[in-house]
């Protein structure tokens, strides 16, 4: 029995209201590598659906994640059936940790040839997708295909926002039994933004927290990502500003205060004091007498025990949904709401108090400043803060106020980047806080970039995780996106050396230790221009010639740490 169809059909099939139900929620852009599925689905056959081929399926489910994150409406991605669903579950876990709604897809068997792990290539894409999913499904029946994408939709968009996942047998796909593309299924109904739990009685909690803020001399917020999903930011800085409250976020909601205004304390990271030798920490919260964490979210790992310096504390819970890790996070008042709701019910509940007095950080800021201007040229290679200072120093001059987005890959260079990256709207500065895989920079950037196509983008990556997933350098480079690439190069996997030597006072090479990698050679061949910089005179050059070109550009800085300074011997593993 052959496996493909023998000719082309006149027929509408389950592949063509597939893709017109993705359009009518939204979707514009597929990205993704196609299979045998090939022969019943075509995406230019739907008018507004780009697919866009990328070289691993992992770029494209990050690519979908932070397309979804920064527009805030559904993405897709697509992989062939068994190690294409494999190499996509990585994209979807991102989705999933970061909380981005994604609709993925992979191609399946044909339904008649479905015997999991015994069928060439055929595995249990459900059972596989299931664990790191907000829903999953396969198509039994064709004309259950809008049905699902509905569904899919739905709990994407449903707080905490993540992944949904369809299976598609082939010949169910290519099939046109029952499909008629005519018939009225009734409107998209896509959510305007994140559909959120209202706990009953909230408002009474609520109102305990605007209490809390009355009475409290040194209040703080703590500003996670589903503040800027329910669009709650213009709001929650006009009550800081207020309330003269400062503003502390997580790793991803950099940049919901701009980089300069006096109320933005920063983003924090647990390596923040072992990078600056600086008691930074303390310094932040140490003076708090209440902690608000507003669309707080422990994914994006800013633990309690940071904030839980100097005196005891009270502190208020307001998120989209329950608290998952009440044996960690204790709120002394839980609010579980839409995040916009609260705020607007916290402003009206504070009108006529007086502004509070904010704790000074200036030490803190100064020890910043005097860090990121480290004027010192090194013999072994450039300091990761001179590098961002770089990066900040040319992103203000080729960004329009409050644009450009500063992405990160993973590596110890990204809590340089949480620390000191200029972040000047929400989700500037883009890294993943909640699955941390390597090879996220690249993917991350086109994401960003094709959802801010007028606005600057640069990426700072490791050579060990920008090479783990640099063949999509020719994705970047087939779509024509400018993105400016900083790979900082020690050929050394840098964070896993930390911490070899905070639990063994040595590092083990053979586990860490690469052999050296030409990336500007391996930029050029993938048809991207690329440099060396060993200074900052020639770094700031460079990026600025990577912002005039308007096309993809690399470029590898050298660069050494030192574990021995600092207070990285106080982390904990």
């Amino acid at each position: 029995m052959s496996r493909v169809s023998t000719g082309p059909s006149t027929q509408p099939t389950t592949a063509h209201a597939l893709l017109k139900r993705l359009r009518e929620h939204g979707v514009e852009k597929v990205f993704g590598v196609v299979g045998r599925e090939a022969a019943s689905i075509l995406f230019d056959e739907q008018d507004g659906i780009e697919f866009l081929l990328t070289r691993h399926e992992f770029t494209a489910g990050v690519a979908a994640d932070v397309l979804a994150r920064i527009s805030g409406r559904p993405q897709a991605c697509w992989a062939t059936l068994g190690p294409g669903m494999t190499n996509l579950t990585t994209g979807m876990a991102t989705s999933a940790l970061d909380r981005s709604p994604v609709i993925a897809m992979a191609a399946q068997s044909e339904s008649h040839d479905i015997f999991p792990n015994d069928t060439h290539q055929c595995l249990d894409l459900v059972k596989i997708a299931e664990p790191i999913s907000k829903y999953a499904a396969e198509l039994q029946r064709p004309r259950e295909i809008t049905d699902l994408v509905d569904s899919a939709v739905t709990s994407a968009m449903t707080e905490p926002v993540g992944p949904s996942f369809l299976s598609l047998p082939v010949d169910l796909l290519g099939s046109s039994e029952g499909i008629d593309l005519a018939a009225d299924h009734g409107p998209a109904r896509t959510p305007a933004k994140p559909i959120t739990a209202f706990q009953p009685g909230w408002e009474s909690s609520a109102d305990e927290a605007v209490a809390l803020v009355r009475e409290a001399a040194h209040p703080v917020f703590v500003v996670g990502a589903a503040a800027i999903r329910s669009g709650a930011v213009p709001a929650l800085r006009a009550l800081a500003e207020r309330l003269n409250i400062p503003v502390i976020t997580t790793y991803i909601a950099k940049g919901v205060l701009p980089q300069g205004h006096e109320l933005n304390y920063g983003a924090v990271t647990g390596y923040m004091d072992g990078i600056l030798s600086f008691p930074a920490l303390e310094t932040l919260f140490g003076p708090a007498d209440l902690v608000l964490t507003v669309g707080y979210d422990y994914a994006e790992d800013l633990r309690p025990s940071m904030w839980e310096r100097g005196p005891a504390k009270k502190t208020v819970r307001v998120a989209p949904t329950a608290n998952p890790v009440p044996r960690i996070y204790r709120p002394t008042v839980d609010v579980v709401t839409d995040v916009l709701a609260f705020v607007e019910h916290l402003d009206a509940g504070t009108r006529g108090v007086a502004a509070k007095s904010r704790h000074d950080i200036a030490p803190l800021r100064e020890r910043i400043a005097d860090f990121l201007a480290d004027p010192e040229q090194y013999t072994d290679g450039m300091r990761v803060h001179q590098v961002i200072d770089s990066m900040n120093t040319v992103m203000a001059d080729a960004a329009a106020p409050g644009e450009g987005t500063i992405v990160s890959d993973i590596g110890f260079f990204r809590h340089y980047g949480v620390l000191f990256a200029r972040a000047d709207q929400p989700y500037g500065f883009l890294t993943s806080a909640g699955c941390s895989s390597f090879g996220y920079g690249i993917a991350a950037a086109i994401g960003a970039q094709l959802a801010r196509p007028g606005q600057p983008t640069f990426l700072i990556a490791g050579d060990g995780g920008f090479h783990s997933n640099s063949a999509d350098l020719e994705t970047a480079a087939r779509l024509g996106l400018p993105i400016v690439t900083v790979v900082v190069n020690n050929d050394t996997n840098g964070l896993i050396e930390l911490y070899q030597n905070i639990g063994h006072q040595r590092s083990h090479a053979p586990a860490i230790k690469f052999t050296g990698v030409d990336f500007v050679q391996l930029a050029q061949a993938n048809g991207v221009e690329g440099t060396k910089a060993t200074t900052r005179e020639e770094l700031v050059a460079a990026l600025r010639k990577g912002v005039e070109l308007g096309r993809p550009y690399l470029i590898e800085v050298p660069v050494a740490y030192d574990f021995t300074a600092g207070g990285f011997g106080a982390l904990k593993i």
